[in-house]
């Protein structure tokens, strides 16, 4: 997701990508959704102290912070932001990573601020303070049925898109991963053949069966790669875009490559042409499709220092 997603914002469609930072279970994946459509705020009961350290047991690390005022100001943030945007998103890609759901057990910090005990992150909290449970089919398909319910009145022109993430969650067992994730299978076709607007896009397929050798996975053997990273793009992007909006990627890919380009002579006159041809192509592609954001290409090649 957090590669999928960056590749998008830099080809230039309009992102908001892990509001809550990485999620995994659908429990928590629906809660979180759920939160945007409420625009619902955090205080200081919503989250805990771990050591020196401040989190919120429904966000990602990547919110923690040894100050607890920032903790809950960029929270709120995040929230307001997803919540404006998904009113008016056109598309919602939901990507589920494990059917391993974590609940709070009674009496441990933070739990009053949980109403079902669940937690979207443990934050490295000690094992015996949770309790882990594989959620069954049914109650993953209950809680996202729920929320694509909430959802589709939310926002009555947003597509959803499924995906099943390939990551391996090793460290539950490899017996136990692949159970995790057939039930995560079984429930998303479930839900795609119930509801319109619903797809499935088979990143987790495509990386397990067709990219089914070591060499596209990271040192880990768990992540896969910027090889495997890459060949889902193009697969879904062949898959979900138009042919115009191809054209327009192989555009802004060109322009990125250009701006990773390292002069070796930066005040050379030839320096000087490159900056100011993709300077214009930059201008031509802005005059063509206006929605682009293009401003940081624009300072870019507008900079001859």
């Amino acid at each position: 997701t957090e590669h999928i997603g960056g590749d998008l914002s830099r080809l230039k469609f309009e992102v908001v990508q892990n509001p809550n930072g990485i999620l995994f279970d659908p429990a928590s994946v629906s809660s979180s959704l759920t939160s945007y459509i409420r625009n619902d705020h955090y205080s200081e009961k919503d989250v805990f102290q771990l050591g020196e350290i401040w989190n919120s047991w429904r966000h990602h690390s990547r919110f923690s912070s040894t100050n607890k005022e920032t903790v809950i100001q960029n929270i709120n943030s995040s929230q307001t932001h997803a919540h404006h945007f998904l009113k008016d998103a056109d598309w919602l890609i939901i990507t589920l990573g494990s059917s391993f759901s974590y609940r709070l057990q009674e009496g441990e910090i933070g739990r009053e601020s949980l109403p079902n005990g669940g937690v979207a992150n443990c934050h490295r909290a000690p094992a015996q303070w949770f309790q882990k449970h594989m959620l069954t089919i049914d109650e993953t398909v209950a809680h996202l049925d729920n929320v694509i319910h909430q959802l589709f009145r939310f926002n009555t022109k947003l597509n959803i898109i499924f995906t099943i993430s390939p990551v391996r969650h090793i460290r539950d067992g490899v017996v136990e991963n692949n159970r995790s994730k057939a039930r995560l299978l079984e429930s998303v076709h479930h839900l795609v053949n119930k509801f319109d607007k619903l797809f499935y896009f088979p990143s987790y397929e495509i990386v397990i069966d067709i990219l089914r050798d070591y060499r596209f996975y990271s040192e880990d053997m768990v992540h896969p790669n910027y090889l495997a990273t890459e060949y889902v793009l193009e697969q879904f992007i062949k898959t979900f875009m138009s042919e115009k909006t191809n054209d327009i990627i192989k555009e802004i890919r060109k322009l990125n490559i250009a701006r990773k380009h390292r002069s070796t002579h930066p005040h050379s006159k030839a320096h000087a042409n490159f900056m100011i041809s993709n300077l214009e192509k930059v201008k031509n592609l802005k005059e063509q499709h206006p929605f682009l954001n293009l401003e940081d290409e624009i300072k870019y090649f507008s900079n001859m220092d």
